[in-house]
């Protein structure tokens, strides 16, 4: 064993090569709302989540601690995995969709000890914008969104300007909401 590696049980060890495989499983969980307008071959939730965290390595502000910023953006819709991607035309109160996204999400990050607690406060960070770090990545993943939008219109002629309105009235002024805006 390395000298940066803890000593892990067998016990232990199972049940973490078992949660890292069911995190890998969102790379399988399609974005519902592009399945909803007809996108074919629509990006999964991982590949969304790689959009968001490529996007925060590109323009995060040199005020802000990029490190945790692509910490949040890769954690932000790992519970998904258990959940689904729920999005505003499912009907799920936003209360109810955030209790078993957190509830997913404790379950899964429970193998990593404290490490799951920090990764689950992370999360918090982007659902409740309480830094600075996690409404930059909630800013970026509405970003990802509009340039999806254009890219699927562009490719396949999908109608996607209600995701284009939605990211832009969610964005701020500034250089996303310009970036988000030039995809019309």
């Amino acid at each position: 064993m390395r000298e940066h590696e803890p000593p892990c049980p067998d016990a232990q060890l199972h049940e973490l090569r078992e949660q890292l495989l069911e995190a890998l499983a969102l790379k399988e969980v399609t974005r519902a709302g592009w399945l909803r307008v007809g996108v074919e071959g629509a990006e999964s939730v991982a590949a969304h989540s790689w959009g968001v965290a490529w996007l925060v390595l590109a323009l995060c502000p040199p005020a802000l601690d990029r490190g945790r910023a692509l910490a949040i953006a890769v954690i932000h819709d790992l519970a998904e995995v258990r959940v689904g991607d729920i999005t505003p035309h499912d009907g799920v109160p936003a209360e109810e969709k955030r209790a078993r996204e957190l509830a997913a999400l404790s379950g899964m990050l429970a193998p990593l000890g404290p490490r799951g607690r920090e990764l689950t406060a992370l999360w918090r960070e982007y659902e409740d914008g309480s830094s600075p770090e996690g409404r930059f990545v909630k800013a970026c993943d509405k970003l990802d969104m509009a340039l999806q939008a254009r890219r699927y219109s562009a490719a396949q002629g999908v109608e996607t300007g209600d995701f284009i309105r939605s990211a832009l009235a969610r964005l701020e002024p500034g250089v996303l909401r310009s970036l988000a805006a030039a995809t019309r």
